[in-house]
């Protein structure tokens, strides 16, 4: 599919830079770079050269980069402009592609054309804007590895065998007097059990990879004075929130981003909670349940000793049902207890010292437990909310259709419907309006 509008945008970040990098797809782009530069540049080379305006005058002195279609990242021909990286520059060089007949690139166009031109699936796209928008080492190489393909073999592999167990159902029903053994009941029962518990691996280890791009929402939350922004100081490693003995010193809520062992864990120091007089203090802890509502985990912190006060129960008492959460049991150091992790019921409780550190690493585990993480090296890859609805549709198909293997035309039904799931992933069977909506979050000039 080679457009023959053509597209350009800056693809190095604003501001100023050693390099500055426009890139420009579409046809015929060997002609297009004629009025850019006085030499024809060759595929695969990079020429040193005098970028050109309307009037012949330099712009730039810069390389100049062509891959001719379909050897190119967007299947078309490709041209770069690699000139000096200041605002004005970039600006000039893009204005003339525009004069020359480019048009200004929408946010993911380019990997859009990739994608619509095979150059990759739809979960190597994906995988693409996951590597940019990293925000840990682990997600950065979890995310190169769905942009080579790790994850989509994964779901082509549970798609073959959906579709090796579809051709040997069609055969059964449209030859069903042959004296030919195509699809009997048990084997149809043994085939598609192996394909639901590899279907299920899959699912567990896109959970993890979900979890790994989107991190975690946690609000730290507790009556003031109790140590809730030495805890944050001590988890992000740095002195990002205030710490005073005055209650009530954290008013407005304080965000930091960490990283709990490849785990992207994005954190929320929040305003004690008490009843009050103070204006300002009132309007933070209006916001702080605003955000407990929002939130995945939250980390209940008191004094050690203190936990089981009316303050606490009052709080606990008001926290929505379904949120997990931690009791932090703070100040051990000043109390003489060692740390420890204990499960009550549902809820975990850990004894720390944000003071010293001690319990940090019994912290992150039982953060790491409630999250469903599993510290994991290579293997994981990125994935999003969208794949582990489309397996967990196609889960529920497998599960309808073990239920119907008596009833060949509802079984058909139920694996072709578990099948166009999956293919929903890679971008098989995938509406326009998805396209959309996932290609507009990626930035402009990729």
């Amino acid at each position: 599919m080679i457009h023959r509008d053509i597209i350009a945008a800056i693809a190095t970040a604003p501001g100023r830079g050693g390099i500055g990098v426009i890139r420009i797809s579409g046809s015929q782009l060997a002609r297009f770079a004629a009025g850019l530069t006085p030499r024809a540049p060759e595929p695969r080379h990079a020429l040193l050269t005098t970028f050109l305006d309307a009037a012949n005058q330099p712009l730039d002195h810069g390389l100049l980069l062509f891959f001719a279609a379909p050897h190119s990242y967007t299947g078309e021909d490709v041209l770069e402009l690699q000139g000096h990286g200041g605002p004005v520059v970039m600006r000039q060089l893009l204005q003339r592609c525009l004069e020359l007949g480019a048009r200004l690139a929408r946010p993911g166009e380019f990997t859009e054309r990739a994608y619509l031109n095979g150059r990759m699936d739809l979960a190597q796209a994906e995988g693409v804007a996951d590597l940019i928008e990293a925000s840990t080492a682990l997600a950065a190489r979890a995310a190169l590895r769905s942009l080579q393909g790790d994850f989509s073999e994964l779901i082509q592999i549970l798609t073959n065998k959906i579709v090796a167990l579809r051709t040997l159902l069609e055969a059964t029903l449209d030859f069903p007097e042959e004296e030919v053994e195509f699809l009997t009941a048990g084997r149809a029962q043994q085939q598609l059990s192996a394909v639901r518990e590899q279907l299920d691996a899959t699912l567990a280890a896109t959970r993890q990879g979900s979890l790994l791009r989107e991190g975690i929402q946690v609000v730290l939350i507790g009556e003031p004075n109790v140590g809730k922004s030495s805890l944050l100081n001590r988890l992000a490693g740095e002195e990002v929130a205030i710490v005073t003995e005055v209650p009530g010193t954290t008013r407005d809520a304080v965000r930091e981003q960490i990283d709990i062992d490849g785990l992207p864990v994005h954190i929320i120091d929040t305003a004690g909670l008490r009843e009050t007089t103070d204006a300002v203090e009132r309007i933070g802890i209006s916001r702080t349940w605003a955000m407990i509502e929002k939130a995945d985990l939250a980390l209940l912190v008191s004094d050690v000793g203190r936990e089981n006060d009316s303050a606490n129960n009052a709080i606990i008492d008001r926290l929505p049902a379904g949120l997990a959460r931690i009791r932090v049991m703070n100040k051990i150091d000043m109390a003489q207890r060692k740390a420890a992790r204990e499960q009550i019921g549902t809820e975990g409780r850990v004894w720390v010292s944000a003071k010293t550190g001690e319990g940090l690493e019994l912290l992150k585990q039982a953060i790491w437990d409630q999250a469903g993480w599993h510290p994991c090296g290579e293997g994981v890859f990125t994935a999003r909310t969208r794949h582990i609805e489309a397996l967990q549709a196609a889960q529920r198909h497998l599960s309808a259709a073990a239920g119907v293997t008596g009833r060949l035309e509802l079984y058909a039904e139920e694996l072709r419907l578990a099948h166009e799931a999956l293919s929903g992933i890679t971008g098989e069977y995938t509406p326009d309006d998805l396209l959309g909506e996932i290609f507009s979050k990626f930035c402009i000039g990729k």
